[in-house]
């Protein structure tokens, strides 16, 4: 058992009788119960309710689809009608559309806030005039469904639109964010030939301008497939590429949308993996799961009502991008941000929360140590009165920063950390407003979600790490990946440890209090701030630098909450590691690959340790950086260098030493 687990929970908030009754959660326990006649506790207890919604996942999604009238009326037999992962079916013969579901309400639909802008209010009528015309110029452009629509676009409201639209008549959506270089964009759009391309001629970061023009060309003449290229003016207000549409030509026949009912298992969306061992896999989502999920997810275990106001910091490139989206299916006002997160200041997502009177803030776990370790203050010195909730994502949040959050953000908050994953466009285990808040643990696996830690037999384990895993189908896993006809690589990602069991990847522990702790990826996916990419773009970037014959990169989760993400290069014989050859391998991952993976340090060393098939270690060489005994963390048999091995031995000790480990200080006396 960790020490966390074994220490008296640190309770932080609890919720009273009303707030039970009156949340979301509560009134949709309460309505089930006299729906159902089962009996949850009154005010409902969440265990009670999870346990029957994992036991009874018919019942329970055919309520979830009743409670938001998504699909309403039908019968427990009809929900899930074939449970094997992967290929369980859902809903068969029932039709919707993600986009009628999200488009229904009345009010201020989008708050679009960016870098030195005051935020604007978009309402819903005018979103659903813009999601009409632009639908209307896809149709006029012989777009059909299941045809491709890709967009190269920063988090602002022409990418909702343009999401929007195209799902409105039975296209697929796929994005990028346009800090990503032309070759990762072109890993992940060249594989599903979109028909057109929405692109932005550029961005604005840390108040710095971005051209894009240049790689949205080379997009342009990468991407055959493209037949239709509609440009989104950011920086560039009077310009539009030869051959391509202004946006203002794409939405300028404001109409109702006519929406193409399609089935449940619709493809809505293509995300991608992070692209660890070649190219990003593309992942698939229904538009009906997603649906289902997104509710249940934003509406009950976040507690999302009509009216109220959903801003979480992301990019496009992050499945969050998502969920804020589908805070409009639950009849919130979404609350776009383009910018920096924490320009001009660190506390700028809070200043953002206070002028857009948002009742919910959703942030990464960085984002927030950082604002802890740095001493601020925000409640005191923005009005947060409408704040009602505080999220957090991207790793886990350590105890200190949960308490931060209640020491000098808000008292009264309901705080909650959510684990997930794009592969699922939600999390597994998060928050729920019917349970106490315990400094550095996650409440309980999410409604719907029958997660466990599994030993390596396959054992279900509490008080110590396992394997998290999901044993009952989820309506938002992904329907295929794309060019997988028969399902291979689905089945090798998630299925393959456990046949009819989702393995993650991600290292859990339930506690004997039933509450859990995820410490980190047991796989090698570079996970910074919820930005999830494979190593494969950043080898491809730095291997390009002809100084460098070999790397390896390592993403490390630190005991206390922090990241750290360094590259070990072996140089061509004759080279050094100068500062000038650092700073061309730091700007060949930031333009070729992501500003966001920039190493926190480049490290010289006389080679890199691969299996003997010719693979990377780095899951053990991430092991031994975590302080996991060498004996354990490395098969030596399975290396083909031992000495090159040994030379990160020494150090992932001296690091600890550095760092101040007593019993390596003892050792190194």
């Amino acid at each position: 058992m960790s020490d966390a687990a074994a220490a008296r929970p640190d309770v932080l908030w609890t919720p009273t009788a009303e707030s039970l009754r009156g949340s979301r959660l509560g009134q949709f326990a309460a309505w089930v119960a006299e729906r159902r006649g089962v009996e949850f506790g009154d005010p409902p207890g969440y265990d009670e309710v999870w346990r029957w919604s994992v036991g009874h996942a018919d019942q329970f999604w055919a309520d979830v689809a009743e409670w938001s009238g998504a699909l309403p009326g039908v019968p427990d037999d009809e929900v899930l009608v074939h449970r094997e992962m992967p290929g369980a079916v859902w809903f068969p013969g029932r039709t919707l559309n993600y986009a009628q579901q999200a488009l229904r309400h009345d009010g201020t639909a989008l708050l679009v806030a960016a870098e030195g802008a005051d935020p604007v209010e978009m309402s819903w009528a005018e979103l659903r005039r813009q999601v009409g015309a632009f639908a209307a110029t896809l149709r006029r452009a012989g777009v059909r469904p299941g045809d491709r629509v890709a967009g190269y676009l920063p988090n602002v409201p022409e990418a909702v639109v343009a999401f929007l639209g195209a799902v409105s008549i039975g296209a697929v959506w796929s994005c990028c964010a346009p800090d990503f270089g032309t070759r990762s964009v072109l890993d992940r759009f060249a594989q599903i030939e979109p028909v057109v391309l929405v692109a932005a001629d550029g961005y604005t970061f840390n108040g710095r301008e971005h051209d894009r023009r240049q790689e949205v060309a080379r997009l342009r003449d990468a991407l055959p497939s493209v037949q239709t290229t509609v440009s989104v003016p950011r920086l560039y207000r009077d310009e539009t590429p030869a051959g391509a549409l202004s946006w203002a030509e794409a939405v300028a026949e404001p109409q109702e949308p006519a929406f193409e009912p399609v089935p449940f298992d619709h493809p809505l969306w293509i995300v991608y993996s992070s692209g660890t061992t070649g190219l990003p896999k593309g992942i698939v989502h229904g538009h009906g799961g997603v649906v289902l999920e997104h509710v249940k997810q934003t509406g009950l275990h976040m507690d999302v009502r009509p009216g109220d106001r959903f801003f979480w910091y992301t990019s496009t490139a992050w499945m969050m991008w998502n969920v804020v989206v589908s805070a409009l299916l639950c009849g919130a006002t979404a609350v776009l941000y383009d910018g920096a997160p924490t320009f001009p200041g660190k506390d700028e997502q809070f200043a953002l929360a206070a002028r857009t009177r948002a009742t919910h803030l959703g942030s990464g776990a960085g984002n927030l140590s950082a604002c802890q370790k740095a001493g601020l203050r925000p409640g005191e010195q923005h009005d947060l009165a409408a704040l009602r909730f505080v999220g957090s994502t991207g790793s886990p949040l350590p105890a200190a920063a949960f308490r931060w959050v209640y020491d000098a953000v808000k008292h009264d908050v309901f705080l909650a950390s959510y684990s997930g994953g794009t592969d699922v466009v939600t999390s597994f285990i998060g928050g729920s407003p019917l349970l106490p808040v315990i400094a550095g643990e996650l409440q309980r696996p999410m409604l719907g979600v029958a997660a466990a830690a599994w030993d390596e037999t396959g054992s279900p384990v509490i008080g110590e790490v396992g394997e998290l895993v999901v044993t009952e189908p989820m309506p938002s896993m992904p329907l295929s990946f794309w060019n997988d006809p028969d399902g291979t690589r689905y089945r090798e990602a998630y299925f393959e440890a456990w046949p009819g069991v989702w393995r993650h990847g991600d290292w859990l522990e339930i506690t004997h209090r039933g509450t859990s702790l995820v410490t980190g990826r047991s796989d090698a996916t570079l996970n910074r701030g919820g930005i999830r990419m494979g190593t494969a773009d950043i080898y491809a970037a730095v291997e390009a630098v002809p100084a460098v014959v070999d790397c390896v990169m390592l993403g490390v989760e630190q005991p206390d909450g922090g990241y750290w993400m360094p590259l070990f290069v072996q140089l061509a014989q004759g080279q050094e590691l100068t500062c000038e050859l650092v700073d061309e391998i730091r700007t060949a991952i930031r333009t070729t690959a992501s500003p966001r993976h920039v190493p926190d340090e480049v490290i010289a060393v006389p080679g890199v340790p691969h299996t003997r098939t010719g693979k990377r270690l780095e899951v053990p060489l991430k092991r031994l950086f975590q302080g996991v005994d060498p004996v354990k963390a490395v098969n030596r048999g399975t290396v083909d260098d031992v000495a090159v091995l040994e030379h990160y031995v020494e150090l992932a000790r001296a690091r600890r030493v550095g760092a101040g480990n007593p019993e390596e200080q003892q050792g190194a006396r």
